[in-house]
């Protein structure tokens, strides 16, 4: 272990750095309820309005340079881990998804393919872009095919010179800024698995009217971000252009699926967190003018605590698919594929379970309560295109008869440090991020760690036979994987995507609070939390499970209610945070 003279460890110095940058950007942005915040909700809620990027925000961000933490350190960036972007990142999600994803989300997306695969000139000139305050696009989606992102049209024909482009690509977001455009096309038209590659292009050294950009209509989600397409007219670009060998295009976008995938989705959360916030606050002001009866006020607090469980939840497995892009790269496929699957399926779900506390103050489309219904608005948008639910569930379920055959209840355990919520992690390295591996220590985890679970307390009790449950589970889902498989009715395994993904969740809480008790976050070290979360699955799975102890829910309205009083985040972090 190294120390500096101080006996810090690089780990908590690691800790230290990002620590800091996130309350810089908190402070920078400061109190998103406050009226005179020129970075506040009523701002950024006149530019939602106006279907415009959130100016004022945009500069706020380049002050702080916010634009490094996308380029990574030996190219004069921040970029040390993706555990740290997602972190410095949360708390834009937490003010303006689109905002967000306008400023960086879909740069960082572009930038990502060039970090994996692009030749040392192309990386330093995309660095350049991103640290000169530029932004990237990425062209990956196409309307008329949607996930099925492999049946591209945009055809590059080689040419002694390099490529000749044809073809239309839609919904590209900062198309129409961007200073580098990472392009998806088709150079074999037989098709096949080499039929397709990336192309890095300069807008700027694009022949005029070989290449022409048309803005999209008004979104109803993201209405900040400035979407648009390109058609392209026999459009020629260099040789240099070719971003990896050609033919690598699908393998490259599999791979940067499982960082992009992650980053957004592990984000997202932090919108969802504002949306508690928010509705914890209406709440509270209700309960305080005595506008609610017992049962109404009851049924609000169960909502909230609800809310608090399912985020925890999926926020246990952003953690973990985060941590395992550096931890665990080779079995990201499925990790990341999860976590984007369970989106609408938790975090979506969530708001919409959290608008019942806000009533009619859920169409107020000013204000405090405004942000709530542009949040319900622009995180859905998210879980669409070509990283949606069926391109997850295309990830996933071709592997899930060898997972069943050879994997769950044989592979060993994940190590500690997938679960260390603050943790230090290994560099990040693109060669071992593998289409499919055959292995998943994180279910093995859940087998292991429910056989450690021997406190006496009703919440432990409880906790264990969830856990306990929920191996039988999997068991049962083994079953029918290799029943389907062996009756060759693959098309069957579909509908499983959901309890596997479910299943993979429940492991990440029963791993983020089983290292909690090595030393962490107090909360996170207990059992209520976990034991909510459990029962959570465990019901959305159909099992047949014993109530939740009574002390499991108060405990979590508690802490619903210390957070919302000490303004700390609601995800895993439990980081300061103003208004």
């Amino acid at each position: 272990m190294v120390t500096d003279l101080l006996g810090t460890t690089a780990a908590e110095q690691r800790e230290s750095a990002i620590s800091t940058r996130v309350a810089e950007l908190e402070e920078r942005l400061g109190d998103p309820t406050d009226p005179a915040n020129p970075l506040g909700h009523a701002t950024l809620l006149l530019a939602d309005r106006a279907a415009v990027p959130f100016a004022a925000g945009e500069a706020a961000l380049d002050d702080v340079g916010l634009a490094a933490e996308y380029v990574p350190e030996a190219l004069g960036g921040r970029l040390t881990g993706i555990d740290r972007l997602v972190r410095v990142m949360r708390p834009v999600f937490r003010r303006d998804v689109g905002l967000a994803m306008g400023y960086g989300g879909t740069t960082f997306m572009a930038a990502s393919d060039v970090w994996m695969t692009g030749t040392p000139e192309q990386q330093r000139w995309v660095a350049g872009l991103l640290l000169s305050g530029r932004k990237a696009a990425i062209a990956q989606h196409e309307t008329a095919h949607s996930n099925d992102y492999v049946r591209s049209q945009v055809a590059a024909r080689r040419t002694p010179d390099g490529y000749v482009l044809s073809g239309g690509k839609q919904m590209i977001n900062n198309l129409g800024r961007a200073g580098a455009v990472v392009l998806f096309s088709r150079t074999d038209p037989e098709g096949g698995s080499r039929s397709h590659s990336v192309l890095l292009l300069d807008p700027a050294e694009l022949p005029p009217g070989q290449a022409v950009v048309v803005p999209r209509r008004t979104e109803v989600g993201l209405r900040g971000c400035q979407f648009a397409s390109v058609e392209f007219h026999d459009c020629p670009v260099p040789g240099s252009a070719l971003l990896g060998p050609e033919g690598t295009g699908i393998e490259t976008a599999l791979r940067s699926f499982q960082i992009s995938r992650t980053v957004v989705s592990a984000m997202a959360v932090a919108a969802v967190d504002t949306t508690l916030r928010t509705a914890a606050h209406a709440a509270d002001v209700r309960s305080g003018h005595w506008q609610q009866s017992r049962p109404e006020r009851n049924r609000a607090e169960a909502a909230l605590a609800g809310a608090f469980v399912n985020l925890l939840l999926y926020d246990s497995l952003a953690v973990v698919a985060t941590r395992a892009l550096h931890v665990l790269p080779a079995e990201t496929s499925v990790y990341s594929a999860a976590l984007k699957y369970l989106l609408p399926r938790v975090l979506t779900e969530t708001m919409y379970d959290l608008s019942t506390v806000l009533g009619s103050g859920l169409y107020t489309q000013d204000g405090t309560l405004g942000i709530f219904q542009k949040h319900i608005r622009d995180v859905p948008v998210l879980s669409l295109g070509h990283a949606g639910s069926v391109a997850c569930q295309a990830t996933v379920v071709p592997q899930l008869a060898w997972l069943a055959k050879h994997s769950w209840f044989a592979d060993p355990e994940a190590p500690e440090a997938l679960f260390q919520v603050r943790g230090d992690v290994p560099p990040l390295d693109y060669g071992p991020l593998a289409l499919a591996c055959g292995r998943d220590s994180l279910t093995a985890s859940l087998c292991a760690t429910a056989e450690r679970i021997h406190g006496l307390s009703p919440a432990e009790r409880a906790l264990r036979g969830y856990a306990e449950q929920l191996v039988r589970e999997l068991a049962d889902l083994r079953d029918r994987v290799l029943a389907l498989e062996s009756a060759g009715h693959q098309a069957g395994l579909f509908p499983l995507m959901d309890r596997y993904a479910l299943l993979l969740a429940a492991a990440a809480v029963l791993g983020v609070w089983h290292t909690a008790r090595q030393g962490g976050d107090p909360f996170l070290a207990e059992p209520a939390w976990a034991a909510a979360a459990l029962h959570a699955v465990a019901r959305r799975l159909g099992s047949r499970v014993a109530d939740l102890p009574a002390e499991c829910l108060t405990r979590v309205r508690q802490e619903v209610q210390l957070r919302f009083a000490a303004q700390s985040s609601y995800d895993l972090y439990n980081t300061p945070v103003p208004g």
